[in-house]
This record gives C-alpha cells, sequence and structure tokens, in this order.
C-alpha cells in the first residue's frame, strides 16, 4: 500500500472513532427522575434508586443515563419538567417525591412507562386502574404512610406517657393529608388525648405554629407525613429543640437531623424498589404487568442525644424496638 493510501485510510478511520463513540453513547437507555422536591439532603434516596438499578443490571454512567428534574417544592414546575423529559425521548420515567409528580408525568405522557413512588392510595389518586392489574402506562410503589399515623403516636405517647395535650403539625395540602388527620384524631381521641392542630405549608407558617401551641403548653408534637416538612426539617429539629418538646415524624431524616423519634416507611428501601422496578421495565416488562407494590420496611429511629437533651427517659422495651438509635 502506498504512504499516500496508508494516510487517506488511517485519517478515515479515526474520523470514524467519535463516531462509533456516539453511536454507543446514544444507545444507552436513558431514564427520567422527576421529584417534586430539592436534591439537597437527597442522597439516601438517589443511593436506594441506584442500588435498586444496579439489582437489575444497570449502573449510571455505564450502562444507562439519568437525566434530573427537581421542582424545588414549586408544584406548578412539575408538567413543564415532565413535558422536558418527554422531549428528551427517555425511555422511562421514575416519578418520586410526592403524587403530584405521578399526576404530573401521567397527564404529559399515555406511551412512556413512568414507576411512581405514592404515599397515597394509587387507585384513589387515578393513578391505576388497581394494584393488582395497573393498566395504562404505570405502575410503582405504595407507602401508605397515611396509616402509620396511629402507631406512631402510640409511640410517642409510650415516650412521653405523661403528655395529655398533643399539638399536631399537618400540611393541608399532601394528597393523604386528610385521611392521615381522620386517623390521627381517632387514635387520639382513644388514648385520651386532647390535640390541637395546626396547617403549615411555609417555613414562617411553622415557625407561628411553634410559638402558638407553645402558648397553649402542648405536652408533646406529632409532625405528619409529607415533602414539606420533611424539606423543613432542619427547622422542625431546631424549633422542637429550643421550645424543648418531644417530637416524632414520619421518616427517619428527621431523627438523622436531632429529630426525638421518627417510625415510618424506610424511604431509601421505597426508592431501591423504584428502581428495581425502572430496571425491569428496561428490560422489557411492562407496567400493565407490573403489580403495584406496597412498601413494607418500616423504620423507627430514637435520637437518644436528643431525648437526654429534653430530659427524657427511654424505656428499655423501646430501644429494644427500634431499629436504630442515635447517640
Amino acid at each position: 500500500m502506498r504512504r499516500r493510501e496508508f494516510i487517506t485510510l488511517l485519517g478515515g478511520t479515526a474520523a470514524g472513532w467519535p463516531l462509533a463513540a456516539q453511536a454507543q453513547q446514544s444507545a444507552m437507555p436513558v431514564i427520567g427522575f422527576l421529584n417534586a422536591q430539592s436534591p439537597d439532603g437527597f442522597t439516601e434516596q438517589l443511593r436506594g434508586f441506584r442500588l435498586g438499578l444496579k439489582e437489575t443490571g444497570y449502573v449510571e454512567g455505564e450502562n444507562v443515563t439519568i437525566e434530573y428534574r427537581w421542582a424545588e417544592n414549586q408544584i406548578d414546575r412539575l408538567p413543564a419538567l415532565a413535558a422536558e423529559l418527554m422531549r428528551r425521548r427517555v425511555a422511562v420515567i421514575a416519578a418520586t417525591g410526592g403524587p403530584p409528580a405521578a399526576l404530573a408525568a401521567k397527564a404529559t405522557t399515555t406511551t412512556i412507562p413512568i414507576v411512581f413512588l405514592a404515599a397515597d392510595d394509587p387507585v384513589r389518586l387515578g393513578l391505576v386502574a388497581s394494584l393488582a392489574r395497573p393498566g395504562g402506562n404505570l405502575t410503582g410503589i405504595n407507602m401508605l404512610s397515611a396509616e402509620l399515623g396511629a402507631k406512631r403516636l402510640e409511640l410517642l405517647r409510650e415516650l412521653v406517657p405523661a403528655a395529655t395535650r398533643m399539638a399536631v403539625l399537618n400540611d393541608p395540602t399532601g394528597s393523604s393529608a386528610e385521611i392521615a388527620l381522620r386517623n390521627v384524631e381517632a387514635a387520639a381521641r382513644a388514648m385520651g388525648l386532647q390535640i390541637q392542630v395546626h396547617n403549615v405549608n411555609s417555613s414562617r407558617e411553622i415557625a407561628a405554629a411553634f410559638a402558638s401551641f407553645m402558648r397553649e403548653r402542648a405536652d408533646a408534637l406529632f409532625v405528619s407525613a409529607g415533602p414539606f416538612v420533611t424539606s423543613r426539617r432542619v427547622q422542625l429539629a431546631l424549633l422542637a429543640a429550643r421550645y424543648a418538646v418531644p417530637a416524632a415524624y414520619a421518616v427517619r431524616e428527621h431523627a438523622e437531623v436531632g429529630g426525638l423519634l421518627s417510625y415510618g416507611v424506610s424511604v431509601s428501601d421505597a426508592y431501591r424498589q423504584v428502581g428495581a422496578y425502572t430496571g425491569r421495565i428496561l428490560k422489557g416488562a411492562k407496567p400493565t404487568d407490573l403489580p403495584v407494590v406496597q412498601a413494607t420496611k418500616l423504620d423507627l429511629v430514637i435520637n437518644a442525644d436528643t431525648a437526654r437533651l429534653l430530659g427524657l427517659s427511654v424505656p428499655p422495651s423501646l430501644l429494644a424496638r427500634a431499629d436504630e438509635v442515635i447517640e
């Protein structure tokens, strides 16, 4: 082969390398991750999601790409973010951070598979036809956190047995807020507790609620579940410490930043299940063939350091049942 022909051949081959790499990259499936909240403090949830993907053979950056869209707690942004993912032609959408993300994704596309994470009945929300046979292009994980409120109230009463007046901090915009509040009110009546409900949907309202129920001499505080209150967990822990009020929360993230007690579905494990379902769909499973599953792993976390600061003695029976005790 003459030298000029060899150089021409080599140049043509080298020019094809980036194209080959680009083709390989474009062949990598893309997941759209739609979340109503902020990425701040979301490390454990994302670790769980990626673990679920890994269980089905997918590793971000190696054989799958993830496009993240965060609404930063501005629910009205979700439809536009879902539309962005649809235009990106993602293979599947993981709609998390509350039912609004799933509802926005559902309203955007009837063809792209959607895996949701919902803390309310997905049939009642209109996401699926039934749990066993979802129908359409949605399936997912149901946390049913509203139904755990009564048990959380019992645990708080066990930790503060002398409590007679209970303040309830409630986000009324949550999809399951009404059901959760009814359950807590019924449980409180059964335990002979007086409760005072304070609805909050902003940091200012949270601060005002603390000042109000401390004037009312509440013995303890029950904080409802929901994305908003979780996003304000540091503020809640600081105010509870400032006013020296024992408080119970729905997710472990509260206890990790100084909250006294949390009891509820393991959020990181629920995200792992979302990741696993997402991976199964990438492998060819259809949402209509994947029944909605209920998250079953529950976490009881007690912050022993906070208990000491409040002058509380945690009963040994409660310590023995705890999944984690933070010292």
